[in-house]
């Protein structure tokens, strides 16, 4: 299948000179917009459970790249762990805190709040977080 728009980082173009009035900053309520109107017709073509698999991808996708552009390469896992915190922080993507450690298991529980995906949404039955599931996936 010829592929139209392979990822690459290039993708994400020259914030500076596209944007010299407004810079990099947008509104949370602008990138769920975008995210959530996605999810709905890509749902609405392939169904709840291959629309969830396809956010998840992108999110691993995603979370390569970040790591490959955004973070320093370390075999610490507390040195990766408080660059990841400030990066992600500083970025205002969310604030991450690492609530368990289990090494003999190789089992880490996060947290992200203040996330651009989920926070303040309402409780529901379901879960709407699956780019970020696969974001941090690709990250560890």
């Amino acid at each position: 299948m010829a592929r139209k728009y392979e990822f690459s980082w290039e993708l994400l173009g020259d914030i500076g000179a596209g944007r010299p009035n407004l810079g990099n900053t947008t509104r949370v309520e602008v990138y769920r917009l975008m995210q959530f109107t996605f999810r709905d017709i890509i749902e609405k073509h392939v169904g709840a459970t291959e629309t969830d698999e396809i956010f998840y991808q992108a999110g691993q996708l995603a979370g390569q790249a970040f790591y490959q552009h955004m973070i320093t390469p370390t075999d610490d896992l507390n040195h990766f762990v408080n660059q990841l915190k400030e990066t992600l922080k500083e970025l205002g993507m969310g604030i991450l805190r690492v609530e368990q450690v289990d090494m003999d298991k190789g089992e880490l529980i996060l947290t992200i709040s203040e996330d651009l995906d989920c926070s303040g949404l309402p409780e529901d039955s379901y879960e709407i977080c699956t780019y970020d599931e696969g974001f941090i996936a690709a990250l560890l």
